[in-house]
């Protein structure tokens, strides 16, 4: 999140600040550690054969009622048949109810007292609920799984280099009337087959399995509170509600919690049977409310990092920040995400502003996934919306990212370097023609890692190698944040022509597609998706609740721009192809990469041989020339089929370049191989 992307929260006003240090001091006590941290993993309302288990955690209550309702309509309860049970007290903060009955789709809430003050909660664990989360909801999950659910699973995922990721908004991808597709808006909406816009070209799912990509990354599907479910609109989805239950506005039934979780399932069921894994977009740093969360009605102030003045620490500009450093939040974090993993067969993670987590949670959280499925991925926004009162030694931070084996960070490197700052609109990158950033690509190139022809004093946009192997780096050059790849080369490149643009575009993609690490990429990038702003003028940069107008996905645009469609979809033939592109490890790329020597001003050029990861191709020569000329590079002599050039991309070969030469035409890639 390099900019506040979630419906801006005023920092909350607490309560008296004598009481909240008071709070502090008590959860900082090791008196506190011993006597209320909980490490069994049932809490939330859990059906089992011997009927329904109610568990919560909440050590400064002085009383707890457990509030069941047999029905729900619009999130309100139907106080016919009501009950009201008082929890038990046990060790380690613990409350709970037992009962024999099964209490499958009743919904429920929590009357928690505490400093006598009595208040309305729902349950943070809870995995189901009526619509806008206003009641939690029991449910059993066995009866939520769609029909051969049992054998359902994501695609296989040797190394995370292997991994080419999508990143798509749900509503998104169906709203327009080009789409095709009925179930506009809905997780159901995924899952149709055959869609197609006018002029017969593939939409939808279809679209994506026939780019070739190898993963979907989501953004965030899990419960939100921006959105009035009964009454859907767009929003990204940045202001967490439930952690643990399927947002409702992509459902048929947002009353009934048990719909929205098999529609879902029925989605990724979908997903994995076109051979896509499906990456989660988690968005735990935050929560829509501090002072009025449910966290804080059971827990006060214990969730959340504070300052010294009794305020909501604000490191995700969004009004608060969780503090996943203390025991019990740490052990959400971590329960919740293998909860997703294991019940809904989620093939990995995207962590927003990761950096307000600090290293070991996401040490613990690697090695619970590890038990699970080691193959799943894990990487996030290494940086913070703000500032925070975590160390930096301790933030899951780009800077520290070495320190976290198995998991990645986005590549603000590379993405600045070819297209130019997200913060300047005006600002020029390598493609659109700005000097001095060759040192900056061929970084990028090596994925972050050390390599003896990258000098770092010319590289202007880091000073360190930050990342400990290829896997940990996400290469990618536009994303929901800040302006569209399309859209910012119109404001940096605002006199040249749309030819002349798509070839900058189309270089763009050339150079992350074939980077070492793992690329990344916005839906609709590979038809010139852009954003223009309501009122038709400029373009919107920072879309999380404009309207479905400028954020949907036009697909009458893939048939305008069908050869760029084709270009990208030949880029990543080429990547899953070719292992070269794919090196596991920094020594892999320090023997087998090599830069060009002696290339032309202002272009990179670079080698990679011997078969490197095992390729089929012996050597593989990569050009860039972002000049308004064309270039001549001096290469290996010999005979070299071409892959790519400034029009056409695939794995199979279409032309032939022979001597020490190659002549690259102006703003455009070209790659051979032998």
């Amino acid at each position: 999140m390099n900019q506040p992307t979630t419906t801006k929260q005023s920092v909350n006003k607490p309560a008296a600040k004598k009481q909240i240090r008071d709070y502090i001091s008590y959860y900082h006590s090791e008196d506190f550690c011993k006597e209320s941290t909980y490490t069994g993993a049932d809490l939330g309302a859990t059906c089992t054969g011997e009927g329904t288990n109610f568990l919560v955690w909440s050590p400064q209550a002085e009383e707890i009622t457990l509030c069941l309702y047999p029905a729900a309509k619009d999130g309100h309860p139907s106080h016919i048949g009501e009950k009201r049970i008082p929890l038990e007290k046990y060790p380690h903060g613990i409350w709970s109810y037992r009962t024999k009955e099964m209490l499958h789709g009743t919904y429920y809430l929590y009357l928690v007292t505490i400093d006598g003050k009595t208040q309305e909660t729902t349950d943070p664990y809870a995995r189901a609920c009526s619509a806008n989360g206003a009641l939690s909801m029991v449910v059993n999950l066995s009866l939520t799984n769609p029909a051969g659910w049992e054998n359902d699973h994501g695609p296989e995922l040797p190394s995370p280099t292997d991994a080419i990721l999508y990143e798509l908004h749900i509503r998104d991808l169906s709203m327009d009337p080009s789409s095709g597709i009925q179930n506009k808006g809905l997780f159901a909406g995924l899952t149709e087959q055959g869609t197609h816009n006018k002029d017969g070209f593939a939409t939808g799912l279809s679209h994506i399995r026939e780019l070739g990509v190898t993963h979907v990354h989501l953004l965030p599907c899990f419960d939100f509170s921006s959105v009035d479910e009964n009454s859907p609109s767009f929003n990204w989805g940045y202001d967490p509600a439930n952690y643990n239950i399927p947002e409702g506005s992509y459902s048929t039934d947002p009353d009934n919690g048990s719909v929205r979780i098999l529609e879902m399932k029925k989605m990724i069921q979908a997903l994995h049977g076109a051979g896509l894994g499906v990456i989660m977009d988690v968005v735990y740093n935050h929560t829509a409310s501090g002072e009025d969360s449910h966290f804080n009605r059971l827990a006060p102030y214990y969730y959340y990092r504070m300052e010294q003045d009794g305020s909501f620490a604000n490191g995700s500009a969004c009004g608060n920040e969780t503090a996943s450093e203390h025991p019990m939040v740490r052990a959400f974090l971590v329960d919740s995400l293998a909860y997703w993993a294991k019940e809904y067969h989620i093939d990995g993670f995207r962590f927003d502003l990761m950096g307000l987590h600090d290293i070991d949670t996401m040490r613990a959280i690697r090695a619970r996934l590890n038990e699970i499925n080691p193959q799943l991925l894990m990487y996030g926004e290494g940086w913070t919306g703000g500032k925070s009162p975590l160390k930096e030694e301790m933030r899951a931070t780009k800077s520290n990212i070495s320190l976290i084996p198995g998991i990645a960070a986005f590549n603000d490197n590379l993405r600045d370097a070819i297209k130019g700052s997200v913060f300047d609109l005006r600002e020029k990158g390598f493609v659109t023609g700005k000097k001095k950033l060759c040192e900056d690509i061929r970084f990028g190139i090596c994925a972050c890692c050390p390599h003896p022809q990258v000098d770092l004093a010319n590289v202007r946009s880091a000073n360190a190698f930050w990342a400990g192997e290829p896997t940990q780096c996400v290469n990618y050059v536009s994303a929901h944040d800040n302006l569209t790849l399309w859209d910012k080369l119109a404001c940096s490149f605002s006199s040249g022509t749309k030819t002349l643009r798509i070839r900058m575009n189309k270089l763009a993609a050339a150079i992350y597609f074939t980077a070492q690490g793992i690329p990344f990429f916005q839906a609709g990038e590979e038809f010139l998706r852009s954003k223009p702003a309501e009122g038709g003028t400029g373009f919107d940069g920072n879309s999380y609740r404009s309207p479905d107008s400028v954020n949907s996905l036009k697909w009458k645009e893939l048939t305008k721009n069908h050869d760029v469609y084709e270009y990208y979809r030949g880029l990543i033939s080429l990547r899953r192809a070719h292992p070269a592109f794919r090196l596991r490890c920094k020594e892999d790329i320090s023997t087998h990469l090599s830069f060009l020597a002696d290339v032309p001003e202002n272009t990179v050029g670079f080698l990679l041989s011997g078969h490197a990861g095992g390729d089929t191709l012996k050597e593989i020569c990569v050009l860039f020339n972002p000049n308004r000329h064309s270039v001549q590079f001096y290469i290996p002599n010999g005979t070299w089929a071409v892959y790519v050039d400034a029009e056409l991309a695939g794995n199979e070969p279409f032309g032939e370049v022979k001597g020490e030469t190659s002549v690259v035409p102006p703003v455009s890639c070209m790659i051979l191989g032998r």
